[in-house]
């Protein structure tokens, strides 16, 4: 096997890995309904046990956002997966809610680490011949993971024995095949003699915030969408739609992830300048056709809101990181893209917990539907903001 060939071979062996991590950690989306009935919990609870998830990411953001620049990216990559062997291992033998809430944080934690160190390292590993795909590849798994998640646990739980754990059997039986992918891809980074480990801050330049702030409204918006997908979807096909079937509720959420990765893969076809307003339009019509699923109770037009919302979340999400990177001085590029990754990751948990909480008090629909307005006031709120912006700059813009 030539060397370029050996090459590839061990940017798919990662990107695979990076794809069995992500897919990890949406593995309990079809398995909340069973919990709940199980154990009793509400709406509210659920939603905790979700979000505890974007703590363990955002965690692992600050505390080792820039580590594997020191240690390595073998390293770092060892510790995603061993972060995510054991929040599978805990998810096998959980039965309260503080093991549950556990595995969720472990699992956010495996994601926070993975996010950027897999993405760095496909690249390093892709041959120059395949270069300018290295990035499409490393978002292809890192949302094609997340989206497998459901869909794997969905149709395990719903045709197999053992519904509650044995996609984490599976799980850690990939796990153990993306280890050894980690231990036969070859180190890119060289290590300093005296490794510095810091905190990874978070700040955002003054020059850089006119940007940054419709980017983020709009990013925001977007997870938020993600969130709720990933976290509500099961009481929605069940409760609202009348769905029960749990690898049909994994292939509407796969299907979101799925249109989020075509989005990100489309957007660069695009005029810079439309970018962003077109992903924040799409996501506004993709959520409007949620709100009208919810109403009209229709498994159709939830599906067409996941899609049309998905490719308006991935458009607007990579627009949205590209512009903000673009726009900051190189020597603060990290600091400003964590910034930007920790909004997307409170967008993920707060909002989706507002959902339980409302949904215990006013019933699911109304709630669902009040967080669908919420997400297009974000997402109209950022195409103002980006209307203001393109005439504050004049007509060269």
């Amino acid at each position: 096997m030539s060397e370029s060939n050996r090459t590839l071979l061990m940017c798919v062996a990662v990107a695979a890995a990076f794809a069995i991590n992500m897919m990890g950690t949406t593995l309990p989306t079809p398995l909340y309904p069973i919990w709940q009935e199980r154990l009793g919990f509400s709406q509210l609870t659920i939603t905790v046990i979700f979000a505890a998830y974007a703590v363990g990411v955002i965690a692992a953001l600050v505390i080792g956002g820039s580590w594997s620049d020191q240690l390595g990216r073998r390293p770092m990559l060892f510790a995603g997966l061993g972060f995510s062997a054991a929040s599978a291992c805990i998810f096998l033998i959980g039965d309260d809610l503080g093991l549950l809430l556990l595995g969720r944080v472990l699992s956010g934690v495996s994601a926070g680490i993975f996010t950027g160190t897999a993405t760095a390292a496909v690249v390093e590993l892709a041959p120059p011949a395949w270069a300018a795909a290295a990035t499409l590849v490393a978002t292809a798994a890192n949302m094609g993971g997340l989206g497998l998640g459901p869909l794997v646990a969905g149709a395990l739980a719903e045709y197999l024995p053992w519904p509650a754990h044995l996609c984490f059997v599976l799980d850690l039986v990939l796990i153990a095949l993306a280890a050894f992918a980690v231990w036969c891809a070859p180190e890119r980074v060289q290590r300093p003699a005296r490794p510095r480990l810091r905190l990874q801050p978070l700040r955002v330049p003054a020059s850089v915030r006119p940007v940054f702030v419709p980017a983020a409204i709009a990013g925001f918006a977007g997870f938020a969408v993600l969130g709720l997908f990933t976290a509500v979807a099961p009481a929605f096909m069940g409760e609202v739609l009348g769905h029960h079937n749990r690898a049909l509720t994994g292939a509407v959420v796969f299907l979101l992830f799925v249109a989020s990765t075509v989005g990100q893969a489309g957007q660069s076809r695009l005029p810079e300048s439309r970018r962003l307003p077109l992903g924040c339009g799409l996501l506004m019509a993709g959520i409007v056709l949620v709100a009208a699923a919810i109403l009209a109770a229709s498994l159709a037009l939830m599906i067409a809101g996941a899609l049309i919302a998905g490719v308006g979340q991935g458009v607007a999400f990579r627009a949205g990181l590209g512009a903000v990177t673009a726009a900051s001085p190189a020597e603060r590029r990290g600091e400003v893209a964590s910034t930007f990754f920790v909004v997307a990751y409170v967008a993920i948990s707060i909002p989706v917990v507002g959902v339980g909480l409302a949904a215990d008090v006013f019933g699911l629909p109304a709630a669902g539907v009040a967080f669908s307005i919420g997400v297009a006031l974000l997402a109209l709120a950022a195409l103002v903001s980006l209307s203001r912006r393109a005439r504050a700059a004049g007509p060269a813009v």
